[in-house]
């Protein structure tokens, strides 16, 4: 999906009906950071909005999920394409988890392991320290690499609104969690949980 190009379309949209954000936030029981988050291309609506939002903009889902009004000519290939799109942004995130799991894991055998040398192999001293180093070194880049794929893979649910969410990365990075949780404030009620991972839409 093209956040930027659907971003800007909710944006032509909403002020061909003469709407602010406000107003159109208003319609549909949301704050106007989120329509501004939406229009600037950096998230798109939850499906629970979806057919209000396009009810409000005089809009079809076809229409939003697309980035521009669809002919009835082609309104079936543009269907089939935006329902492609769904799957493979889906199966992406899928892969990202993945990746994000195997990166953690081999990141735990690899620092165990040159603590495990650094430990009970008689090495001279500054070695040991090296290799102490080194491990501390892998830890972190490890972690983090694993943390990134994990926060691009698929969105956080508020328990409250149900508004799905991607967080910034000093969010994710300050927010306790589970293995499934994390502690987020939602952008759309402003209410602080524990969010749940879900990897698709």
């Amino acid at each position: 999906m093209d956040q930027i190009r659907i971003g800007k379309f909710i944006a032509e949209s909403r002020k061909s009906m003469n709407l602010t954000q406000r107003q159109l936030a208003d319609t549909l029981s949301i704050s106007d950071k989120t329509v501004s988050k939406w229009e600037c291309g950096k998230g798109l609506p939850e499906v629970s909005l979806m057919l209000p939002l396009c009810a409000a903009l005089d809009i079809t889902v076809n229409d939003l999920l697309s980035g521009e009004k669809v002919s009835s000519t082609d309104y079936q290939k543009k269907a089939e394409g935006n329902m492609m799109n769904l799957m493979k942004e889906n199966e992406e995130n899928r892969k990202r988890m993945a990746l994000s799991i195997i990166n953690g894991v081999i990141t735990i055998i690899a620092v165990c392991a040159l603590i495990i040398i650094a430990s009970f192999i008689d090495l001279p001293t500054i070695v040991r320290i090296i290799l102490i180093v080194f491990s501390i070194a892998v830890g972190v880049a490890g972690i983090a690499a694993a943390a990134m794929l994990d926060m691009k893979a698929g969105y956080f649910e508020c328990p409250y609104c149900k508004e799905l969410f991607v967080p910034s990365m000093d969010e994710y990075v300050k927010g306790y969690h589970t293995f499934t949780k994390r502690r987020l404030t939602c952008p759309k009620c402003g209410k602080t949980g524990m969010c749940k991972h879900r990897v698709t839409r």
